[in-house]
Protein backbone atom coordinates (compact mmCIF):
# COMPACT_ATOMS: atom_id res chain seq x y z
CA UNK A 1 0.00 0.00 0.00
CA UNK A 2 1.60 3.49 -0.80
CA UNK A 3 2.49 5.38 2.29
CA UNK A 4 -0.21 8.41 1.38
CA UNK A 5 -3.28 5.94 1.24
CA UNK A 6 -3.81 5.44 4.99
CA UNK A 7 -4.12 9.47 5.60
CA UNK A 8 -6.33 10.20 2.66
CA UNK A 9 -8.64 7.61 3.97
CA UNK A 10 -9.08 9.23 6.93
CA UNK A 11 -9.35 12.12 5.69
CA UNK A 12 -12.00 11.17 3.45
CA UNK A 13 -13.57 9.07 6.28
CA UNK A 14 -14.10 12.12 7.84
CA UNK A 15 -15.30 14.28 5.29
CA UNK A 16 -17.94 11.69 4.18
CA UNK A 17 -19.56 11.15 7.76
CA UNK A 18 -19.68 14.84 7.90
CA UNK A 19 -21.63 15.25 5.22
CA UNK A 20 -23.69 11.94 5.89
CA UNK A 21 -22.91 10.58 2.69
CA UNK A 22 -23.94 7.15 2.47
CA UNK A 23 -21.36 5.89 -0.12
CA UNK A 24 -18.50 6.85 -2.29
CA UNK A 25 -16.88 5.52 -5.13
CA UNK A 26 -13.20 6.85 -5.91
CA UNK A 27 -10.59 5.42 -8.59
CA UNK A 28 -7.15 7.06 -9.80
CA UNK A 29 -5.15 5.86 -12.58
CA UNK A 30 -1.58 7.36 -13.50
CA UNK A 31 -1.21 6.35 -17.58
CA UNK A 32 -4.01 4.04 -17.72
CA UNK A 33 -2.77 1.52 -14.76
CA UNK A 34 -4.94 1.70 -11.15
CA UNK A 35 -2.51 4.06 -8.66
CA UNK A 36 -5.97 3.75 -6.26
CA UNK A 37 -9.59 2.06 -5.78
CA UNK A 38 -11.61 2.98 -2.45
CA UNK A 39 -15.17 2.80 -1.53
CA UNK A 40 -16.74 4.14 1.50
CA UNK A 41 -19.88 3.20 2.98
CA UNK A 42 -22.79 1.56 0.65
CA UNK A 43 -24.78 1.95 -2.63
CA UNK A 44 -27.77 0.71 -0.64
CA UNK A 45 -27.43 1.83 2.49
CA UNK A 46 -30.69 0.14 4.08
CA UNK A 47 -29.61 -3.29 2.68
CA UNK A 48 -25.66 -2.82 3.18
CA UNK A 49 -24.83 -3.39 -0.24
CA UNK A 50 -21.24 -3.06 -1.29
CA UNK A 51 -20.11 -0.16 -3.77
CA UNK A 52 -17.52 -1.06 -6.62
CA UNK A 53 -15.65 0.49 -9.43
CA UNK A 54 -18.18 -0.83 -11.53
CA UNK A 55 -21.34 0.44 -9.26
CA UNK A 56 -23.40 3.02 -11.81
CA UNK A 57 -23.71 6.50 -10.45
CA UNK A 58 -25.80 10.15 -11.30
CA UNK A 59 -22.80 12.14 -12.55
CA UNK A 60 -24.95 14.59 -13.50
CA UNK A 61 -23.40 18.04 -15.31
CA UNK A 62 -20.19 15.57 -15.73
CA UNK A 63 -21.98 15.03 -18.72
CA UNK A 64 -20.95 18.50 -20.58
CA UNK A 65 -17.65 17.29 -21.56
CA UNK A 66 -19.59 15.00 -23.49
CA UNK A 67 -21.65 17.08 -25.17
CA UNK A 68 -18.73 19.22 -26.04
CA UNK A 69 -16.81 16.18 -27.71
CA UNK A 70 -20.16 15.50 -29.78
CA UNK A 71 -20.22 19.30 -31.12
CA UNK A 72 -16.20 18.94 -31.57
CA UNK A 73 -16.65 15.33 -33.49
CA UNK A 74 -19.18 17.00 -35.79
CA UNK A 75 -16.78 19.79 -36.33
CA UNK A 76 -13.65 17.42 -37.44
CA UNK A 77 -16.09 15.86 -39.78
CA UNK A 78 -17.40 19.59 -41.13
CA UNK A 79 -20.87 19.32 -39.85
CA UNK A 80 -20.81 22.30 -37.98
CA UNK A 81 -17.88 24.81 -37.02
CA UNK A 82 -18.16 26.17 -33.01
CA UNK A 83 -18.10 29.61 -34.30
CA UNK A 84 -21.43 29.58 -35.70
CA UNK A 85 -24.19 31.78 -34.78
CA UNK A 86 -26.55 29.29 -32.75
CA UNK A 87 -29.44 30.59 -34.84
CA UNK A 88 -28.48 28.98 -37.65
CA UNK A 89 -29.05 26.09 -36.54
CA UNK A 90 -31.99 26.87 -33.85
CA UNK A 91 -33.70 29.85 -35.90
CA UNK A 92 -36.68 29.66 -33.39
CA UNK A 93 -34.48 30.90 -30.88
CA UNK A 94 -35.82 34.87 -30.67
CA UNK A 95 -34.59 36.04 -26.50
CA UNK A 96 -33.30 39.20 -26.66
CA UNK A 97 -32.61 41.66 -28.98
CA UNK A 98 -31.92 40.51 -32.60
CA UNK A 99 -28.43 41.80 -33.04
CA UNK A 100 -27.24 40.76 -29.78
CA UNK A 101 -28.77 37.12 -30.70
CA UNK A 102 -26.88 36.53 -34.23
CA UNK A 103 -23.91 37.10 -32.39
CA UNK A 104 -24.31 33.78 -29.97
CA UNK A 105 -22.22 30.96 -31.14
CA UNK A 106 -22.00 27.60 -30.66
CA UNK A 107 -18.82 28.20 -28.50
CA UNK A 108 -20.39 30.87 -26.18
CA UNK A 109 -22.67 28.18 -25.52
CA UNK A 110 -20.10 25.40 -24.55
CA UNK A 111 -18.20 28.05 -22.55
CA UNK A 112 -21.32 29.52 -20.85
CA UNK A 113 -20.33 32.82 -22.33
CA UNK A 114 -23.73 33.71 -24.90
CA UNK A 115 -24.31 36.40 -22.24
CA UNK A 116 -28.18 35.06 -20.72
CA UNK A 117 -28.66 35.24 -17.25
CA UNK A 118 -29.08 32.06 -15.33
CA UNK A 119 -32.66 30.89 -16.60
CA UNK A 120 -35.50 28.66 -14.60
CA UNK A 121 -36.19 26.65 -16.98
CA UNK A 122 -34.08 22.98 -16.09
CA UNK A 123 -36.55 22.54 -13.41
CA UNK A 124 -39.30 22.84 -16.17
CA UNK A 125 -37.75 20.16 -18.13
CA UNK A 126 -37.59 18.11 -14.95
CA UNK A 127 -41.33 18.58 -14.25
CA UNK A 128 -42.58 15.55 -14.77
CA UNK A 129 -39.86 13.63 -12.87
CA UNK A 130 -39.96 15.73 -9.95
CA UNK A 131 -44.02 15.54 -9.65
CA UNK A 132 -43.82 11.76 -9.39
CA UNK A 133 -40.87 12.14 -6.80
CA UNK A 134 -42.10 11.47 -3.09
CA UNK A 135 -38.88 12.99 -1.73
CA UNK A 136 -40.11 16.36 -3.50
CA UNK A 137 -43.03 16.34 -1.24
CA UNK A 138 -44.12 18.60 1.00
CA UNK A 139 -41.37 20.34 0.32
CA UNK A 140 -40.70 24.12 -1.04
CA UNK A 141 -39.59 22.81 -4.21
CA UNK A 142 -42.99 21.16 -4.84
CA UNK A 143 -44.48 25.18 -4.46
CA UNK A 144 -42.22 26.57 -6.97
CA UNK A 145 -42.76 23.75 -9.49
CA UNK A 146 -46.07 24.64 -9.76
CA UNK A 147 -45.41 27.96 -10.97
CA UNK A 148 -43.63 26.38 -14.26
CA UNK A 149 -44.54 24.75 -17.45
CA UNK A 150 -44.17 21.59 -18.50
CA UNK A 151 -40.79 21.68 -21.01
CA UNK A 152 -40.81 18.68 -22.37
CA UNK A 153 -39.66 18.95 -26.02
CA UNK A 154 -36.18 20.93 -27.87
CA UNK A 155 -39.57 23.30 -29.29
CA UNK A 156 -40.57 23.41 -25.87
CA UNK A 157 -37.39 25.15 -23.99
CA UNK A 158 -37.29 27.32 -27.22
CA UNK A 159 -40.04 28.80 -26.44
CA UNK A 160 -39.40 29.12 -23.34
CA UNK A 161 -35.97 31.00 -23.53
CA UNK A 162 -37.24 32.99 -26.34
CA UNK A 163 -40.10 34.49 -23.81
CA UNK A 164 -37.43 35.22 -21.07
CA UNK A 165 -37.13 39.23 -21.03
CA UNK A 166 -34.99 39.49 -17.66
CA UNK A 167 -32.18 41.17 -20.19
CA UNK A 168 -28.61 40.50 -21.62
CA UNK A 169 -25.81 40.06 -19.18
CA UNK A 170 -23.20 41.29 -21.54
CA UNK A 171 -22.17 40.97 -25.47
CA UNK A 172 -21.83 37.32 -26.33
CA UNK A 173 -18.12 36.30 -25.20
CA UNK A 174 -18.19 39.03 -22.52
CA UNK A 175 -19.57 37.20 -19.45
CA UNK A 176 -19.67 34.04 -17.86
CA UNK A 177 -21.97 32.76 -16.23
CA UNK A 178 -23.29 28.83 -15.91
CA UNK A 179 -26.17 27.77 -18.23
CA UNK A 180 -27.71 25.12 -18.25
CA UNK A 181 -30.27 25.98 -20.80
CA UNK A 182 -27.41 27.01 -23.32
CA UNK A 183 -25.80 23.60 -22.73
CA UNK A 184 -29.59 22.07 -23.22
CA UNK A 185 -29.63 23.55 -26.70
CA UNK A 186 -26.59 21.75 -27.66
CA UNK A 187 -28.27 19.06 -27.82
CA UNK A 188 -30.60 20.16 -29.54
CA UNK A 189 -27.93 21.35 -32.42
CA UNK A 190 -26.55 17.61 -31.95
CA UNK A 191 -30.03 16.26 -33.09
CA UNK A 192 -30.27 18.53 -35.82
CA UNK A 193 -27.02 18.57 -37.65
CA UNK A 194 -26.08 14.60 -36.81
CA UNK A 195 -29.99 13.23 -37.99
CA UNK A 196 -30.10 11.34 -35.05
CA UNK A 197 -31.17 11.98 -30.86
CA UNK A 198 -28.50 12.90 -28.71
CA UNK A 199 -28.44 10.56 -27.15
CA UNK A 200 -28.15 7.37 -29.50
CA UNK A 201 -25.21 10.15 -31.02
CA UNK A 202 -23.41 10.09 -27.67
CA UNK A 203 -23.92 6.76 -27.07
CA UNK A 204 -22.95 5.19 -30.85
CA UNK A 205 -19.61 7.92 -31.11
CA UNK A 206 -18.64 7.98 -27.67
CA UNK A 207 -19.56 5.29 -25.16
CA UNK A 208 -19.17 2.68 -27.71
CA UNK A 209 -16.00 3.29 -29.72
CA UNK A 210 -14.39 3.20 -25.58
CA UNK A 211 -16.27 0.36 -24.34
CA UNK A 212 -18.34 2.13 -21.97
CA UNK A 213 -21.06 -0.24 -21.55
CA UNK A 214 -22.12 0.60 -18.00
CA UNK A 215 -22.41 4.41 -18.81
CA UNK A 216 -26.29 5.21 -19.54
CA UNK A 217 -28.96 7.95 -19.89
CA UNK A 218 -31.45 5.27 -18.49
CA UNK A 219 -30.45 2.78 -16.11
CA UNK A 220 -33.16 0.56 -17.45
CA UNK A 221 -30.84 0.04 -20.29
CA UNK A 222 -28.42 -1.60 -18.52
CA UNK A 223 -27.49 -5.09 -19.44
CA UNK A 224 -27.18 -6.17 -15.48
CA UNK A 225 -28.99 -3.40 -13.43
CA UNK A 226 -27.38 -5.39 -10.29
CA UNK A 227 -24.62 -2.66 -9.35
CA UNK A 228 -26.56 0.58 -9.70
CA UNK A 229 -26.46 2.51 -6.39
CA UNK A 230 -29.70 4.06 -4.54
CA UNK A 231 -29.81 7.79 -4.46
CA UNK A 232 -30.10 9.90 -1.58
CA UNK A 233 -30.63 13.83 -0.18
CA UNK A 234 -31.37 15.43 2.81
CA UNK A 235 -34.94 16.59 3.83
CA UNK A 236 -36.49 17.77 6.97
CA UNK A 237 -39.11 15.38 8.45
CA UNK A 238 -40.76 16.57 11.59
CA UNK A 239 -38.29 19.57 12.12
CA UNK A 240 -35.48 17.41 11.62
CA UNK A 241 -32.79 17.26 8.70
CA UNK A 242 -33.01 14.01 7.71
CA UNK A 243 -30.60 11.83 4.98
CA UNK A 244 -33.69 9.79 3.09
CA UNK A 245 -33.45 7.41 0.39
CA UNK A 246 -35.40 8.70 -2.81
CA UNK A 247 -34.36 6.41 -5.25
CA UNK A 248 -36.49 7.79 -8.22
CA UNK A 249 -33.99 9.50 -11.02
CA UNK A 250 -35.05 13.14 -12.30
CA UNK A 251 -34.66 13.73 -15.72
CA UNK A 252 -35.57 16.23 -18.21
CA UNK A 253 -35.57 14.17 -21.61
CA UNK A 254 -35.04 17.60 -23.74
CA UNK A 255 -32.10 18.98 -21.17
CA UNK A 256 -30.00 15.57 -21.01
CA UNK A 257 -26.97 17.07 -22.88
CA UNK A 258 -26.81 19.41 -19.87
CA UNK A 259 -26.19 16.92 -17.27
CA UNK A 260 -28.52 13.56 -16.85
CA UNK A 261 -25.40 10.43 -17.88
CA UNK A 262 -25.11 7.79 -15.58
CA UNK A 263 -22.05 6.28 -15.23
CA UNK A 264 -19.06 4.35 -13.21
CA UNK A 265 -15.58 5.10 -12.25
CA UNK A 266 -14.00 2.63 -14.34
CA UNK A 267 -15.82 3.64 -16.98
CA UNK A 268 -15.01 7.59 -16.35
CA UNK A 269 -11.64 6.74 -15.98
CA UNK A 270 -11.39 5.40 -19.23
CA UNK A 271 -13.17 8.42 -20.90
CA UNK A 272 -10.51 10.89 -19.19
CA UNK A 273 -7.74 8.96 -21.07
CA UNK A 274 -8.92 10.75 -23.84
CA UNK A 275 -7.69 14.20 -22.69
CA UNK A 276 -3.72 12.63 -21.62
CA UNK A 277 -0.95 11.62 -23.58
CA UNK A 278 0.41 8.46 -23.50
CA UNK A 279 -2.95 6.60 -21.90
CA UNK A 280 -4.74 4.26 -23.98
CA UNK A 281 -8.63 4.61 -24.78
CA UNK A 282 -9.61 0.90 -25.57
CA UNK A 283 -7.95 1.16 -29.04
CA UNK A 284 -10.28 4.48 -29.92
CA UNK A 285 -9.70 7.66 -30.91
CA UNK A 286 -12.99 9.51 -30.91
CA UNK A 287 -11.12 12.99 -31.43
CA UNK A 288 -8.36 14.43 -32.90
CA UNK A 289 -5.20 15.62 -31.01
CA UNK A 290 -6.25 19.48 -32.30
CA UNK A 291 -10.02 18.67 -30.71
CA UNK A 292 -8.56 17.85 -27.69
CA UNK A 293 -6.23 20.64 -27.38
CA UNK A 294 -9.31 23.15 -28.31
CA UNK A 295 -11.07 21.48 -25.47
CA UNK A 296 -8.76 22.39 -23.09
CA UNK A 297 -8.42 26.26 -23.76
CA UNK A 298 -8.76 28.65 -21.36
CA UNK A 299 -11.58 30.60 -22.60
CA UNK A 300 -13.58 32.51 -19.66
CA UNK A 301 -12.22 32.90 -16.30
CA UNK A 302 -14.60 31.36 -13.71
CA UNK A 303 -12.30 32.61 -10.54
CA UNK A 304 -9.19 33.66 -9.50
CA UNK A 305 -7.92 30.34 -10.33
CA UNK A 306 -9.97 28.60 -13.12
CA UNK A 307 -11.02 28.90 -16.56
CA UNK A 308 -13.79 27.08 -18.85
CA UNK A 309 -12.90 25.09 -21.81
CA UNK A 310 -15.30 23.38 -23.57
CA UNK A 311 -16.99 21.69 -20.83
CA UNK A 312 -14.17 21.13 -18.53
CA UNK A 313 -12.98 23.68 -16.04
CA UNK A 314 -8.96 24.36 -16.66
CA UNK A 315 -6.19 25.14 -13.83
CA UNK A 316 -3.14 25.86 -15.49
CA UNK A 317 -1.38 27.45 -12.30
CA UNK A 318 -2.25 23.84 -10.34
CA UNK A 319 0.71 23.13 -8.13
CA UNK A 320 1.02 19.85 -10.45
CA UNK A 321 0.89 21.10 -13.81
CA UNK A 322 -2.45 21.74 -15.47
CA UNK A 323 -5.01 20.51 -13.93
CA UNK A 324 -8.59 19.81 -16.00
CA UNK A 325 -11.96 18.79 -13.98
CA UNK A 326 -15.73 19.13 -13.76
CA UNK A 327 -18.17 18.59 -11.48
CA UNK A 328 -21.99 17.47 -10.85
CA UNK A 329 -24.45 18.03 -8.60
CA UNK A 330 -28.24 17.01 -8.80
CA UNK A 331 -30.57 15.16 -6.11
CA UNK A 332 -28.82 12.05 -5.27
CA UNK A 333 -25.96 12.91 -7.17
CA UNK A 334 -22.61 14.58 -6.41
CA UNK A 335 -19.69 13.58 -8.71
CA UNK A 336 -16.16 14.95 -9.92
CA UNK A 337 -13.72 14.27 -12.23
CA UNK A 338 -10.31 15.68 -12.99
CA UNK A 339 -6.93 14.85 -15.08
CA UNK A 340 -3.50 16.07 -15.45
CA UNK A 341 -3.31 15.47 -18.85
CA UNK A 342 0.99 15.82 -18.93
CA UNK A 343 1.27 12.88 -16.43
CA UNK A 344 -1.15 11.27 -17.25
CA UNK A 345 -3.03 11.28 -13.46
CA UNK A 346 -6.88 10.56 -13.85
CA UNK A 347 -9.84 10.20 -11.47
CA UNK A 348 -12.84 10.54 -10.51
CA UNK A 349 -15.44 10.60 -7.01
CA UNK A 350 -19.04 9.95 -7.39
CA UNK A 351 -20.91 9.89 -4.29
CA UNK A 352 -24.81 9.09 -4.06
CA UNK A 353 -26.25 12.15 -1.85
CA UNK A 354 -26.33 15.83 -2.99
CA UNK A 355 -24.41 18.86 -0.81
CA UNK A 356 -21.26 16.32 -0.78
CA UNK A 357 -17.76 18.11 -0.78
CA UNK A 358 -16.64 16.35 -3.71
CA UNK A 359 -14.51 19.03 -5.11
CA UNK A 360 -12.76 19.41 -1.97
CA UNK A 361 -12.43 15.59 -1.58
CA UNK A 362 -10.80 15.88 -4.55
CA UNK A 363 -8.18 18.35 -3.66
CA UNK A 364 -7.33 16.41 -0.65
CA UNK A 365 -6.81 13.31 -3.10
CA UNK A 366 -4.50 15.20 -5.20
CA UNK A 367 -2.85 16.74 -2.22
CA UNK A 368 -2.05 13.21 -0.64
CA UNK A 369 -0.98 11.43 -3.82
CA UNK A 370 2.18 14.58 -4.05
CA UNK A 371 2.59 14.25 -0.80
CA UNK A 372 1.10 17.32 0.85
CA UNK A 373 -1.15 17.73 3.96
CA UNK A 374 -4.44 16.51 2.60
CA UNK A 375 -6.88 19.81 4.26
CA UNK A 376 -3.45 22.38 2.81
CA UNK A 377 -4.02 25.10 0.99
CA UNK A 378 -4.44 24.80 -2.55
CA UNK A 379 -3.23 28.65 -3.56
CA UNK A 380 -1.76 31.37 -1.32
CA UNK A 381 -3.93 34.17 -0.22
CA UNK A 382 -2.71 37.35 -0.05
CA UNK A 383 -5.20 40.14 1.39
CA UNK A 384 -5.62 43.36 0.44
CA UNK A 385 -7.03 46.93 2.43
CA UNK A 386 -10.44 48.35 1.82
CA UNK A 387 -11.84 51.09 3.90
CA UNK A 388 -15.29 51.09 5.25
CA UNK A 389 -16.24 53.18 2.39
CA UNK A 390 -15.00 50.91 0.32
CA UNK A 391 -17.16 47.89 1.36
CA UNK A 392 -20.14 49.70 1.05
CA UNK A 393 -20.18 49.73 -2.73
CA UNK A 394 -21.03 45.86 -1.93
CA UNK A 395 -23.48 45.99 0.41
CA UNK A 396 -27.17 44.37 -0.83
CA UNK A 397 -28.89 41.58 -1.68
CA UNK A 398 -28.09 39.62 -5.01
CA UNK A 399 -30.39 37.22 -6.62
CA UNK A 400 -30.95 35.07 -10.35
CA UNK A 401 -33.79 33.50 -11.77
CA UNK A 402 -32.05 29.75 -10.88
CA UNK A 403 -33.41 30.30 -7.31
CA UNK A 404 -30.16 31.41 -6.19
CA UNK A 405 -29.27 34.24 -3.93
CA UNK A 406 -26.42 36.08 -1.71
CA UNK A 407 -26.26 38.69 0.70
CA UNK A 408 -23.38 41.01 1.29
CA UNK A 409 -23.56 42.68 4.85
CA UNK A 410 -20.82 44.65 6.92
CA UNK A 411 -20.11 44.10 10.54
CA UNK A 412 -17.25 46.01 12.51
CA UNK A 413 -15.29 46.82 9.42
CA UNK A 414 -15.56 43.55 8.38
CA UNK A 415 -17.56 42.47 4.69
CA UNK A 416 -19.97 38.86 4.99
CA UNK A 417 -21.33 36.67 2.92
CA UNK A 418 -24.64 35.06 3.66
CA UNK A 419 -25.49 32.01 1.30
CA UNK A 420 -27.54 29.02 1.74
CA UNK A 421 -28.55 30.13 5.13
CA UNK A 422 -25.13 30.15 6.58
CA UNK A 423 -22.43 33.29 6.67
CA UNK A 424 -19.04 33.97 6.16
CA UNK A 425 -16.58 36.57 6.46
CA UNK A 426 -15.32 38.02 3.11
CA UNK A 427 -11.25 38.54 2.93
CA UNK A 428 -10.68 40.78 -0.33
CA UNK A 429 -7.68 39.80 -2.76
CA UNK A 430 -8.01 41.70 -5.52
CA UNK A 431 -10.33 44.85 -6.45
CA UNK A 432 -13.73 44.26 -6.76
CA UNK A 433 -12.90 39.99 -6.14
CA UNK A 434 -12.85 38.47 -2.35
CA UNK A 435 -12.53 35.10 -1.47
CA UNK A 436 -14.09 32.77 1.66
CA UNK A 437 -13.68 29.50 3.29
CA UNK A 438 -15.97 26.95 3.22
CA UNK A 439 -15.06 23.91 4.84
CA UNK A 440 -11.27 23.17 3.49
CA UNK A 441 -12.45 24.44 -0.14
CA UNK A 442 -12.09 28.68 -1.00
CA UNK A 443 -14.47 30.22 -2.51
CA UNK A 444 -14.13 32.86 -4.64
CA UNK A 445 -16.33 35.71 -5.38
CA UNK A 446 -16.18 38.50 -8.39
CA UNK A 447 -18.21 42.03 -8.50
CA UNK A 448 -19.15 43.61 -11.46
CA UNK A 449 -19.78 47.23 -11.99
CA UNK A 450 -21.50 49.35 -14.64
CA UNK A 451 -20.47 51.93 -16.83
CA UNK A 452 -20.68 54.24 -14.13
CA UNK A 453 -19.09 52.76 -11.66
CA UNK A 454 -21.99 50.82 -9.26
CA UNK A 455 -21.49 47.45 -8.38
CA UNK A 456 -24.42 45.74 -10.25
CA UNK A 457 -23.68 41.84 -10.32
CA UNK A 458 -21.58 39.18 -8.08
CA UNK A 459 -20.81 35.71 -9.06
CA UNK A 460 -21.55 32.94 -6.60
CA UNK A 461 -21.56 29.22 -7.64
CA UNK A 462 -20.01 30.13 -11.34
CA UNK A 463 -22.95 32.21 -11.72
CA UNK A 464 -23.76 36.19 -12.20
CA UNK A 465 -26.17 36.76 -9.82
CA UNK A 466 -28.08 40.69 -9.97
CA UNK A 467 -28.19 43.27 -7.08
CA UNK A 468 -31.54 43.87 -6.63
CA UNK A 469 -31.11 46.30 -3.58
CA UNK A 470 -29.10 47.60 -1.32
CA UNK A 471 -28.78 46.87 2.22
CA UNK A 472 -28.42 49.08 5.57
CA UNK A 473 -25.04 48.33 6.90
CA UNK A 474 -25.44 46.36 9.88
CA UNK A 475 -23.95 47.98 13.29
Amino acid sequence: MSQWIPAFEAFATTLLANAKAPGAAIGVMREGEWLYQGTFGHRDREQELPLSMDTVFGIASVTKSFTCVAIMQLQEAGRLSVHDPVVAYLPELTIGEEAWRQKMTIHHFMTHTPGMPPLPFLDGAMKRSLERDPAIQGTESELELQKLPYLDTYEDVLAAISGFDGGALGDPGEVFSYNNDAYGLLGAIIERVSGQSYESYVTEHILQPLGMNRTVFDVQDLDEQDDVTILYTNKKMEGVDQVIAAPMWHDAPAMRAAGFLKSTVRDLLTYLGVFCTNVPTQGAQILSPESIQLMKGTYARCDGYRSYGYGLMISPAFPDGLLIEHGGSLKGISSHIFALPDTGLTGVVLANLDGVPVRELMIGLLHSIASREATAPLYPIESISLTEDQQADYIGRFESQEWLNATISQKEGQLFVEVDGLSYPLTPVEKDSFVFKRGNSIVWIDFFRSASGEVERMSYALRQLQKVKAQAAVE
